[in-house]
């Protein structure tokens, strides 16, 4: 089975690294960019086929590792 856990920033929470990458894609002449936001991506593969204990196993991973729960938001995809 497949997973996918992306983590972003929350809401409010400084974007330093986005804003880089803002400027960067404005100076290479890409046009209508708003603004951006950077993330992580984690594709993980599990052994089994229980759909409810992978994305409980997924989201305490996210909670304890994965993801800084103070200013980052995660979400856990069965792929």
């Amino acid at each position: 089975m497949k997973a996918r856990v992306t983590v972003t920033l929350k809401t409010g929470i400084l974007d330093p690294q986005g804003k880089a990458i803002e400027g960067a894609l404005k100076s290479l002449g890409v046009d209508g960019i708003a603004s951006v936001r950077q993330g992580k991506v984690f594709d993980i593969e599990l052994a089994g086929a229980d759909k409810g204990k992978a994305e409980a196993a997924l989201k305490e991973a996210a909670d304890k590792l994965l993801a800084n729960t103070v200013i980052e938001n995660y979400r856990v995809e069965i792929v």
